[in-house]
């Protein structure tokens, strides 16, 4: 086994760090809603049982600390629907409900702006926007939805989303290879081959996110590049160790083998059809788009 093969299987099963706390970022006001609008007890005990669970997530594979927890918290309400569209959020009751100071609150409430999910204006107040003023594109916000009551449209539009994607980087790629990013491509299908040996699922799964990632950058499209992220989460929660509804497998290895050799041979044509043939492997793409004809 390599030596990168070694560092990553023993990276994947370490626990992961957390990131720094928010500073103070009091830049402007939240002004309180009427009190005919705040939440009432009943609203926030609603969604109990789901909150706990995306708390452990956010706690046991986010490592974000108290900020990450409730800006997981708060936005897996707000797309599972528990907090619906103009739904007033008052900074003084998600901390008394969820113990954590105004500055968390605040600053997780900023997080939520950035994605689209809420909007703050002042003398009015933070309210929850509309889905079509989501980002839908945020990897967060693809989480949220895989794993909330839209499960089957998000995952759905993801297979068809990187069954336009990847192919066409793959097809790229092929006319900009360079010998080191070759050699890394090598090595992730390396990993890979040696965590489903050993029944790593989790290490196969890093392996394959951070392969196709790299394949869309090596494409050499700035647009294009601005999706790897979108992969990367689409990859998280469409099978693997995430869901359990789909597992690393002898077909989907040999199909990324393939592409490898094809990049390294600058055959674009190869480069694609091996990769909707490794698309169509996954019962996710399947059920979407079929497979692709032998010409």
């Amino acid at each position: 086994m390599s030596t990168l093969a070694h560092t990553m299987m023993t990276a994947a099963r370490s626990a992961d760090s957390g990131l720094a706390g928010p500073g103070e970022l009091d830049r402007y006001p939240y002004a309180d809603a009427p009190a005919a609008d705040r939440l009432g007890a009943s609203a926030w005990d609603a969604a109990e049982p789901e909150l706990g669970r995306v708390g452990r997530r956010a706690a046991g594979s986010r490592g974000r600390g108290l900020h990450g927890q409730l800006v997981q918290q708060l936005g897996q309400m707000i797309v599972s629907g528990d907090l619906g569209a103009d739904r007033p959020l008052v900074p003084e009751e998600i901390g008394q409900r969820f113990e954590v100071s105004r500055t968390v609150v605040r600053e997780s409430l900023r997080v939520l702006e950035a994605k689209g999910l809420v909007s703050a204006r002042p003398n009015v107040g933070t309210r929850v926007r509309p889905v079509s003023d989501w980002n839908l594109l945020d990897p967060d916000i693809i989480e949220w939805r895989a794993f909330g009551p839209q499960r089957d449209d998000q995952r759905r539009e993801l297979s068809e989303l990187r069954w336009t994607i990847e192919p066409l980087a793959a097809r790229l790629a092929a006319g900009h290879g360079r010998e080191e990013v070759q050699q890394r491509l090598a090595d992730m299908v390396e990993i890979m081959g040696h965590a489903m040996a050993q029944g790593d699922a989790l290490t196969f799964s890093r392996a394959d996110a951070e392969f196709h990632s790299l394949l869309i950058q090596v494409a050499s499209n700035r647009m294009l590049e601005h999706l790897s992220g979108i992969v990367s989460a689409a990859l998280q929660v469409s099978g693997g160790p995430v869901t359990g509804c789909d597992r690393p497998n002898e077909a989907s290895l040999a199909q990324h083998g393939r592409i490898v050799d094809a990049l390294a041979a600058g055959d674009g044509m190869a480069a694609e059809s091996a990769m909707r043939q490794l698309l169509t492997v996954h019962p996710e793409v399947e059920r979407v788009v079929p497979a692709p004809r032998e010409h």
